[in-house]
């Protein structure tokens, strides 16, 4: 079953006209789960993978460039006959925001399922669970941990033979978890394997509950808001640095770092090199690129990039090798503004 994250938008606060506001697309088996809705998420998804049918959002906070997309995204759903109802997530306040917001953009005629969460929520869906994890920003905010339920070992067919059983429907029945002639699974299948997992920061200072949270996870999607130099403004304002981003990954032992929420004010070789030289395996993902988690045993997450003309191409195998190119500098003509969020 694929298991992919589609970055919809990576800037922070501020979107330039080759980065979006917040926004992460999760794509398992059929779900399609957004994470943040940045004003202009619709046009985004619409100018690459498709408007897809959610099946659930959830928001990391209330401040505007996480969530002001959403009321025209709801509205979007309406007009095109939505019936099915939206479950859509987020801290303590989340119904007082949707119900100011639909006052003024307009009520929808779909039901929506208005969940709010608190820190150690875990919320289970068919074959996997979404975490609800307290982080550190200046108002309530989460992140979340995507993690799949553990698979069965691998089967051993010539252990199977050798205690009995014949080859066809018996065989696939142990491995369905069935006693067969005195048979038991655990005779026949080795040890049970992690499913994937992975974690979202949204704003935060560094967080050792993120970090907790995140342990051995195949990748880690964390906000860089600042760079090094600017360390303290980033705790004035509840942010993290590119550096403390890897600290915090290299700590938690995951596979991959996913850099997002970039500054108008630094080039992102930047904020990456920083990254980099404490923890290697860091990407730093522009608009409308995916990156896939396979199982483990199939090798490690992959960062594909979207070409406009021919859709994705892989990067190099190992994910990291990537060119300080005109789309992963600031535009000039943009203001080095501080944060909003």
């Amino acid at each position: 079953m694929d298991f992919s994250i589609f970055f919809a938008g990576t800037a922070g606060s501020i979107p330039t006209p080759r980065r979006g506001l917040p926004a992460l697309l999760l794509r398992r088996g059929g779900d399609r789960i957004l994470f943040d809705c940045g004003e202009g998420t619709q046009r985004q998804l619409v100018s690459s993978v498709g408007l897809s049918d959610l099946s659930e959002v959830f928001l990391t906070h209330f401040h505007a460039d996480h969530w002001l997309g959403l009321p025209g995204l709801l509205k979007t759903f309406d007009l095109r006959g939505r019936e099915r109802p939206l479950a859509i997530h987020g801290p303590a306040g989340l119904r007082e925001l949707l119900a100011l917001s639909l006052r003024a953009a307009g009520r929808v005629r779909f039901e929506l399922e208005l969940v709010e969460l608190a820190p150690g929520d875990v919320l289970v869906r068919a074959g996997y669970r979404i975490a609800a994890v307290g982080v550190a920003h200046r108002i309530a905010a989460l992140g979340y941990v995507v993690f799949e339920d553990q698979r069965p070992g691998v089967f051993d067919p010539a252990a199977a033979a050798r205690l009995g059983l014949t080859p066809g429907p018996e065989f696939g029945r142990v491995q369905h978890g069935e006693t067969v002639r005195g048979i038991r699974p655990d005779q026949v299948m080795g040890p049970s394997r992690p499913g994937r997992k992975l974690a979202i920061s949204g704003d935060t200072l560094p967080s050792e509950a993120l970090r907790l949270a995140a342990h051995q996870a195949d990748v880690l999607i964390h906000e860089a808001t600042f760079a090094e130099e600017e360390r303290e403004r980033a705790g004035q304002t509840g942010h993290s640095t590119a550096a403390q981003a890897a600290e915090v990954a290299r700590a938690a032992e995951v596979r991959m770092l996913a850099l997002t929420h970039f500054s108008t004010r630094y080039p992102v070789g930047l904020l990456r090199g920083e990254a980099q030289a404490v923890f290697p395996q860091t990407v730093t993902p522009r608009d409308f690129d995916t990156i896939e988690i396979p199982f483990p045993e199939r090798g490690d997450p992959s960062l594909l990039r979207w070409d406009g003309e021919a859709g994705r191409r892989q990067a190099p195998a190992n994910g990291l090798a990537e060119s300080s190119s005109a789309r992963d500098v600031s535009p000039t003509s943009q203001p080095a503004m501080p944060p909003a969020s």
